[in-house]
């Protein structure tokens, strides 16, 4: 069993699976911090200083201060029970940009498969008998045509 275990881990798919789960957690952190760093501020200037981050409706007051609370943090310190859009709206605009960014890189990829494709698709699979000048197979020692031994 634990040999079986060793051939299905050592296989290409599952080393290459493991390394794009690791470096797609890793670009995850990155879009994170692309979109609460640097997309969001400047959206928040333009709705008036608004930090998306700290919009939230408070469902019930905490039991260790009553509202109203200046920011998320004073909420969730004092125990109330919240629904944070604002942060819901941040994980939405990352996952916005992950997707894009993945479609991006599958779209590209897939055109460099399509000129790779067609680039073989141009090989020629035929060549002509310098005997009788049929088409034959470019693998032909011999024309089916006339017979002639090919070099």
């Amino acid at each position: 069993m634990l040999k079986e275990f060793k051939e299905f881990a050592m296989k290409g798919n599952v080393l290459d699976m493991a390394v794009g789960i690791i470096i797609g957690a890793a670009f995850g952190t990155i879009v994170k911090s692309l979109v609460s760093d640097i997309i969001m501020p400047p959206i928040g200037l333009i709705l008036g200083n608004v930090d998306f981050s700290e919009l939230f409706v408070v469902l019930r007051s905490g039991a260790k201060a009553a509202g109203p609370y200046a920011t998320l943090k004073d909420a969730n310190a004092a125990g109330a029970v919240t629904i944070n859009y604002g942060l819901f709206l941040n994980t939405v605009i990352s996952f916005l940009i992950i997707a894009f960014s993945v479609f991006i890189l599958v779209k590209a990829v897939n055109q460099l498969k399509k000129k790779d494709e067609s680039t073989e698709a141009q090989k020629p699979l035929t060549k002509d008998c310098p005997f009788c000048f049929s088409k034959i197979p470019l693998q032909a020692t011999k024309c089916a045509h006339c017979s002639s031994e090919l070099i």
